[in-house]
């Protein structure tokens, strides 16, 4: 069971309910809750088929990468979510409410966010003219996480520098 030092828990609770009291504004939850549901996967596969319209042959190894850097992440979040059970804020913290549909029972570390930060450095190192955008994206899915109530800060970056590990030796390595 995942358990933090009963301070750095208490920051973290605290965070999480400041960040998830922005879900009452409808508007912003609901663009966030969008948000969430692009970073699902249906952006990235969304950007993948596009890049390779466009480029061809020349998107092959950003794609490679990417699916690398996908599956790997997978097999690390749900080891990692599978032997650290740590719940979603939602289900403890009772300020916290859940703004959004879970994918999955366990919060730590945020997958969203894990792959948004991988698939975002991979797609700028190949395609620079991109950067702004998909880590603006990667940005807004990593706000939305705690926002909703689905992750505690913390959550979000752990799966950040997660992510961006994998992206790292994805790029070093393939």
């Amino acid at each position: 069971m995942f358990a933090l030092p009963a301070r750095l828990q208490l920051i973290d609770d605290r965070l999480a309910v400041r960040s998830n009291r922005l879900s009452r504004y409808r508007g912003l939850r609901d663009f966030l809750r969008v948000v969430s549901r692009l970073g699902d996967g249906v952006a990235w596969y969304t950007l993948a088929a596009a890049l390779y319209g466009l480029f061809g042959a020349e998107a092959v190894p950003a794609l490679t990468q990417m699916l690398a850097a996908g599956v790997s992440g997978v097999i690390v979040y749900k080891l990692l979510k599978n032997h650290t059970l740590r719940p979603r804020p939602f289900e403890v913290v009772s300020d916290v409410v859940c703004a959004g549909s879970p994918l999955d029972r366990f919060s730590f570390p945020s997958g969203h966010t894990l792959h948004a930060v991988s698939f975002s450095l991979i797609l700028a190192h190949h395609f620079p003219p991109l950067a702004g955008a998909v880590f603006g994206f990667a940005l807004l899915v990593a706000i939305s996480r705690p926002v909703l109530g689905l992750h505690y800060p913390s959550d979000v970056l752990a799966g950040g520098a997660i992510g961006a590990s994998l992206a790292s030796a994805t790029l070093t390595l393939l």
